[in-house]
């Protein structure tokens, strides 16, 4: 069979015998590829840095006909998170961003609107500036994926939220007035339900001023998104509690 080719994202890579290695790709003309790239620990002339988490690269493939795995034949670095300073914080927001794609999406089913979202936040995701990018990515997805309910009114009674109390709960599917919020629900604050507002009207551009977003900035919003995303994928995401954990 010819080789495929497509823009793509590394989300994982795992060692597999000696020296090969099993990929996860989010390809923009297939959506998640997964392949196996032999001798990938040994051959830098066809793979170097390319295999590397959240790496976007040009991916050349075949599939295989009666194997589940495609067989990855090259990739050619387009851009790589290697290229500037990884401190830990930006480590595992790379890390959140594959886990995110890797839960939510199915294999082998094209998402153009999902690829650009990923490769536009990719760039602003930078050692001392995760917490921006975050919230822009995680809203985003739980919109595109269907997750997200209706930010401006009461899950129960239905009453418009504007300028009122917002509540949520580990176990609530929306925001919740004061009147009907549950026993140990959390509060989102209005400055929080305005922003998501704004990142839904605009390009994650906009928001990438050069300041680095302190991390209480929007925290309860992200709690919220990353509680309807675990009920959804009905697992608890690896990458959110060492988010929780960074101070």
């Amino acid at each position: 069979m010819p080789l495929k080719q497509s823009e793509a994202v590394v989300l994982r890579s795992y060692p597999l015998r000696e020296a090969d290695l099993l990929v996860s790709f989010f390809t923009r003309a297939e959506g998640k590829v997964k392949g196996v790239a032999r001798a990938a620990k040994k051959s830098k002339k066809r793979f170097g840095g390319a295999l590397e988490p959240l790496t976007y690269v040009r991916l050349y493939w075949e599939d295989r006909e009666g194997h589940e795995l495609a067989r990855v034949d090259s990739c050619d670095v387009l851009d790589s998170p290697l290229s500037t300073e990884v401190d830990y914080p930006r480590a595992v927001g790379l890390a959140h961003l594959a886990e995110l794609v890797d839960e939510l999406l199915p294999d082998r089913e094209a998402n153009e609107v999902v690829f650009r979202l990923l490769v536009s936040v990719l760039p602003r995701l930078r050692a001392g500036s995760v917490w921006m990018p975050l919230t822009y990515f995680e809203l985003w997805m739980a919109r595109l994926t269907g997750v997200l309910p209706e930010l401006g009114a009461c899950m129960v009674c239905g009453e418009a939220l504007n300028g009122s109390r917002a509540f949520f709960h580990p176990l609530a599917d929306g925001l919740m007035c004061a009147n009907d919020k549950r026993l140990a629900s959390s509060e989102m604050a209005r400055e929080s339900r305005i922003l998501a507002a704004e990142m839904f009207r605009a390009p994650v551009e906009k928001f990438d001023n050069g300041e680095a977003w302190p991390r209480e900035r929007a925290r309860d919003l992200r709690r919220f998104l990353v509680q309807l995303i675990e009920r959804h994928i009905e697992k608890k995401l690896v990458t959110a509690s060492m988010l929780e954990k960074i101070e």
